[in-house]
């Protein structure tokens, strides 16, 4: 029954990027009313908060006692004098960088501030969001996975926000297999998975569309449900339009047992919509086998769509 109110792959993928790209082929604002194809970006301005961060590189600088030049030449002689990094140096000085030879003498100063204090962690300043930011800012995603990835610098980047960043630049820019390195070494350094974290993971392993980003994704996804974790709607259609691709309709059928009843309520198909949750509620199963369960959340949006319709039964 239910393999019979299943869309054909062709139309579910239709479906699936009209969940995750809200707006396109539909009646969207016209910021999302753009071709397949475009350039997205997955996580929000209060995740990469690039603004904020070039607004505050502003009153830096101005409010900087002498040129940069200056405190440039002044941190480099610590370094060669081995003398003591403060914190409120190495924050502005990766709030006057403004070049690759600037993020150059940053990487030294990280280097030698982070040597300096490995093992004060509690209530310290998170300085990986802030250069991740930076290297956003100066397209300069290589430095960033380097640092990232240098094992000298472990837990130096102990946020998700830091990982988040460097995956969201790194997917924007087409670079997925170096974005799923960075996933992995997220995951090695045992830095806790966000929703955005999902959102990105799955995102990655959708465009490299190989078996081995399928298992990683279907890994990723059965960990987190052991969790107990609720993944989110996008990260979802990420998974499921991967299994499509892979042919591994199954997987994607099983994927979706709550995103179904919401890929049949984006193609208006309310009939189907009542059947599946009247087989789920009326359905003659065994007391062995486990009942399919729909959100609150997924009910309200039916009952919405429902009362909206003219569809009578």
């Amino acid at each position: 029954m239910v393999a019979a109110l299943w869309p054909s792959c062709g139309v579910l993928l239709q479906a699936l990027q009209i969940l995750v790209y809200p707006g396109v082929g539909g009646s969207g604002s016209a910021c999302y009313r753009c071709p397949l194809g475009a350039k997205r970006y997955l996580l929000t301005g209060n995740i990469v908060k690039l603004k904020e961060f070039q607004h505050k590189k502003v009153a830096v600088a101005c409010n900087l006692p002498g040129t940069k030049e200056t405190y440039f030449r002044n941190l480099e002689e610590k370094l060669t004098q081995n003398k003591l990094i403060l914190k409120g140096e190495l924050i502005t000085l990766l709030h006057l960088c403004e070049s690759r030879d600037h993020v150059e003498l940053a990487k030294n100063v990280i280097y030698r501030y982070h040597a300096e204090n490995r093992n004060i962690t509690m209530g310290e300043f998170k300085f990986g969001p802030l250069f991740m930011r930076l290297c956003y800012e100066l397209d300069l995603e290589e430095s960033a996975v380097e640092l990232m990835k240098d094992q000298h610098l472990q837990g130096f980047f102990s946020d998700s926000t830091s990982f988040s960043i460097l995956m969201d630049m790194l997917f924007i820019k087409g670079k997925y297999k170096s974005a799923l390195e960075v996933l992995v070494e997220m995951k090695n350094q045992d830095v806790k998975f966000t929703i955005d974290t999902y959102v990105l993971a799955f995102a990655i392993c959708y465009k490299l569309n190989s078996p081995e980003s399928f298992k990683i994704c279907t890994t990723l996804r059965e960990e987190a449900l052991l969790k107990g974790e609720i993944l989110p709607r996008r990260a979802s259609c990420f998974a499921v339009a991967l299994a499509l691709n892979q042919n591994e309709v199954a997987k994607a059928i099983i994927t979706c047992t709550n995103l179904n009843i919401i890929l049949h309520m984006q193609l208006n198909m309310l009939e189907n919509v009542i059947e599946i949750l009247k087989n789920a509620i009326e359905g003659n199963l065994s007391k062995y086998v486990k009942r399919q369960v729909f959100s609150e959340k997924q009910s309200q949006e039916v009952n919405n769509k429902l009362e909206e319709s003219t569809f009578s039964f």
